[in-house]
């Protein structure tokens, strides 16, 4: 696994549409030169929230991740938000955002467990099958308390000590945890 040097900004931009409603990829080429261009950028995360990730077609996901990434040429990594819903799913989408050009997953929890939680084990097995699947560096992410898919900090521990799970990208938005999950 290729180690990557994330200390910087690494922006989330949006991803671009036309007036009718199709995804701009002019526009992302445009807009990932532009960011690309600022001193301290050190990568680009594409396909999180912002990028709308989950509401792409696969398709139309791939090309996303491949013009971000020719905008930018090897000079940054490219980290593809990896959303779908079930372990299977988002494994395939690691294995396709690596063949797309991404440098590495920033990888939700899966949607369901926002309202109704997980079962004991199960972020840990979704890590582990969406690294083996894919051989993607993942970025594990925290969610806010206010959802049921926020880790305690035994889980926290458990994925970032799993094989190619390297950063945290922490959404908590509680800053009483950070005093003991963040040293």
């Amino acid at each position: 696994m290729k180690t990557l040097d994330l200390r910087g900004l690494v922006p989330a931009p949006v991803t671009p549409f036309t007036r009718d409603g199709a995804v701009d990829y002019a526009a992302i080429k445009r807009l990932g030169q532009w960011l690309g261009s600022i001193d301290g950028v050190k990568g680009l995360t594409v396909l999180g929230h912002a990028g709308e990730g989950t509401f792409l077609e696969r398709d139309e996901q791939l090309k996303v991740i491949e013009c971000f990434r020719e905008s930018v040429g090897d000079r940054l990594p490219i980290i593809a938000g990896i959303t779908l819903e079930g372990t299977q799913v988002a494994a395939e989408e690691a294995r396709r955002a690596v063949k797309a050009g991404a440098s590495a997953g920033l990888v939700y929890p899966s949607h369901g467990w926002l309202r109704f939680g997980y079962q004991k084990g199960a972020p840990q097995d979704r890590y582990r099958a969406i690294f083996e699947a894919s051989g993607l560096p993942l970025i594990l992410f925290q969610y806010p308390d206010a959802t049921k898919a926020t880790y305690n900090l035994e889980t926290q521990l458990d994925i970032a000590a799993l094989p190619g799970v390297f950063a945290m990208k922490n959404g908590v938005r509680n800053m009483k945890r950070w005093d003991t999950e963040i040293p």
